[in-house]
């Protein structure tokens, strides 16, 4: 009843990037402070237009008025919608308010594409040597991944080791001849137990890939945990029925699981945490490479092909969590 009463019941995703629809609706009696579960401006600057941004900035009592712990700016500069940002900042949202992780949308802005967003004012520090590594390593890995169809893909990125390495350590087999050259063809006409089986490794800078297009096998503890003796990798299965699911192991041992990579900061996040959600957010391939340190310089390691398909032994490689 709330949503209804604020005047936005049925505002579509579009509208937001409607001028005069926004308009229309605000002269017309809707909230510009309420909208469903959380604020207009906050909506307008992730997903409108400047237009509709400055309008709804115009007519609420705080434009730096918080929703779940961040103003309107931040959602802007997170969504890297440097125009709206704009129009936040001209209406008087202050850049360097900090929030999630310590951080300010002006100061994360500098580690974004629009690093020229806003003048670093006297008194506030900029990015430090690490930050800025980590921000034009992250840029460079997304530029070079690009636009990835990533639905149903198992990952797991392993730090410090080679293709060869993790083909030992998983005791798989040369796959190969005319069985793999059907189930590549095809491979949602296999049983799953058959095609599970079957994954991708290849060596790239910082150690290695194990994908699966098709399926969660990279990411099953069992072979998480032996990938990761010694060293440490991150799982991803890009789940098409219920979102990005992440996982971590260290030296055989799962720390992490039912992570969400490629989501944004939150409540308590560290501030190395926050510049990372920044940086990859919606890309949850990126993350996981960048998690372990991989630095590739294309999409083949993850979408194929692979250095070589290699068959897994049969056991249970969910008892080993």
């Amino acid at each position: 009843m709330a949503q209804v009463n604020s005047g936005w019941s049925d505002v579509r995703w579009e509208d937001w990037q409607d001028a005069d629809n926004i308009r229309r609706r605000l002269d017309q009696g809707a909230d510009p402070e309420v909208w469903g579960g959380g604020r207009p401006l906050h909506r307008a600057a992730a997903f409108g237009s400047p237009e509709v941004v400055a309008e709804l900035a115009r007519r609420v009592r705080d434009v730096d008025a918080l929703d779940d712990g961040t103003t309107a700016l931040w959602e802007a500069v997170m969504e890297n919608r440097p125009d709206n940002a704009r129009a936040l900042a001209a209406a008087g949202a202050d850049p360097w308010r900090p929030q999630f992780g310590g951080w300010s949308p002006g100061r994360l802005s500098l580690a974004g594409p629009a690093r020229d967003l806003f003048s670093v004012p006297e008194g506030e520090r900029g990015l430090t040597e690490a930050e800025d590594a980590v921000a034009r390593e992250g840029r460079r890995l997304v530029a070079a991944l690009g636009t990835l169809h990533d639905d149903g893909t198992g990952l797991a990125c392993v730090a410090g080791i080679d293709a060869q390495e993790a083909i030992r350590r998983l005791e798989a087999k040369p796959a190969d001849g005319e069985d793999l050259e059907e189930l590549l063809d095809d491979p949602y006409a296999y049983d799953m137990y058959e095609s599970l089986q079957i994954i991708g490794v290849t060596t790239v800078p910082g150690g290695c890939v194990v994908t699966q297009p098709w399926g969660y096998a990279p990411q099953m503890p069992g072979v998480m945990t032996m990938l990761s003796a010694g060293t440490y990798c991150y799982g991803l299965y890009a789940n098409p029925k219920s979102g990005n699911q992440g996982s971590i192991a260290r030296d055989g041992v799962i720390k992490g699981s039912d992570l969400h990579p490629g989501g944004g900061p939150d409540h308590g996040d560290t501030s190395e945490e926050v510049l990372f959600s920044y940086l990859f957010q919606h890309n949850a391939v990126a993350y996981s490479c960048a998690y372990a340190g991989l630095r590739l310089t294309d999409a083949r390691a993850v979408i194929g092909p692979p250095d070589g398909w290699v068959e897994l032994p049969r056991r249970d490689y969910w008892k080993y969590a």
